[in-house]
């Protein structure tokens, strides 16, 4: 056998550190774990463990995300075919994950529950953490409107559903056998039927969209939504966005023509603690989504984590932050329409000639 390059030795050395993070965080929990004793778990030394993370809450972020991602999908999965069924499957999936009483004091039933504190510790995680939990209820109520297309927008709903269900959470790791999973279940299926007035107001402030012909060459990437590769080259919206204006990746699904592609693509300037923390979230709700709802009702809309930059770069944005918002259209394999700053999603997914030519030279 050859020698490792110095890429597959950085990329063995990092899960080899995740896998003693894991063993460590749940024999001490996140905050008396010790640098030092998961290089020693991982036979490494403590500078190798910081080469592959800066921190010990990126390190922790980055377990939860790396066990989130390769958690095996349940045998037999029972999609629901409507919406109560649906938000009931969700809550049963999401309850499941829930430590017991009966659980040690960690444990692998307990890895997660520093999560939420570690968030709240921290204003620049909440404000971020606060923009994912939109894009969960986006994503959610996507799904919730495909099974009923005439009850209209259903992220109200879908907000809801994640309240209890986070409060459940944070609950069971707090007070260990106050929560009654069946009761959760069923109050989430009740949501079905409730009517909170939602509706999805237009944005007030839309800047004007450019028409471009720009080369369109995206890396392949890997859909967060449904954990697998996928091709960027063909036509629809792109947009780029940081963690701060992820609430703008709905205006881009709901001003992008009914079969247009929308691919919402996270960037950050804090790639080594925020980008493992969007892989968990999305991760958790993408594994409770697939035991919900039929493929079919999965949403029409791909999410991608660009902790490169390489895709961002690919769109003509080759600096992020969190503030980033840009969104273009791409028709046979060319960019057509730029869009830059707050509201650019809604403008370049509602944008007009260049696309709809295509489409109509495409019929």
């Amino acid at each position: 056998m050859g020698r490792l390059t110095r890429a597959e030795t950085q990329e063995r050395n990092r899960a080899k550190v995740l896998a003693a993070a894991k063993d460590e965080f749940a024999e001490h929990g996140f905050r008396d774990a010790k640098i030092d004793s998961i290089a020693e778990r991982a036979e490494l030394t403590r500078g190798a463990v910081y080469s592959n993370f800066p921190g010990k809450r990126a390190l922790y972020f980055a377990m939860l995300a790396d066990l989130a991602e390769r958690a095996p999908e349940p045998p037999h999965p029972e999609p629901g075919l409507t919406v109560a069924e649906a938000l009931s499957a969700f809550a049963r999936a999401w309850v499941t994950r829930l430590p017991l009483a009966t659980d040690d004091q960690y444990g692998a039933g307990r890895l997660g529950m520093d999560l939420m504190p570690e968030v709240g510790a921290d204003e620049r995680m909440r404000r971020p953490f606060a923009q994912l939990m939109m894009l969960d209820a986006m994503l959610l109520g996507l799904a919730l409107e495909r099974l009923r297309p005439s009850a209209g927008r259903q992220v109200r709903v879908a907000e809801m559903a994640l309240t209890m269900l986070h409060g459940a959470s944070q609950l069971a790791a707090v007070a260990p056998g106050f929560v009654d999973p069946f009761n959760v279940v069923s109050a989430c299926e009740q949501l079905a039927e409730l009517d909170l007035g939602d509706r999805w107001p237009q944005p007030s402030i839309v800047p004007q969209a450019r028409v471009v012909d720009e080369r369109w060459a995206p890396p392949v990437a890997v859909d967060l939504v449904r954990g697998e590769p996928v091709e960027l080259a063909g036509d629809g919206v792109v947009a780029v966005l940081g963690l701060h204006r992820l609430s703008a990746a709905e205006e881009a699904v709901r001003a992008a023509a009914p079969a247009a592609e929308v691919t919402i693509v996270l960037v950050t300037g804090v790639v080594d603690e925020l980008a493992p923390l969007a892989r968990l979230v999305i991760a958790d709700l993408r594994s409770c989504l697939r035991q919900a709802f039929p493929a079919a009702a999965l949403p029409r809309l791909r999410v991608v984590c660009d902790e490169s930059g390489a895709l961002a770069a690919a769109a003509g944005v080759p600096a992020v932050s969190d503030a980033t918002e840009t969104a273009v259209r791409v028709a046979s394999g060319r960019i057509v329409t730029r869009a830059d700053g707050y509201g650019a999603c809604h403008a370049a997914a509602s944008a007009g000639p260049p696309f709809e030519r295509h489409e109509q030279e495409s019929a």
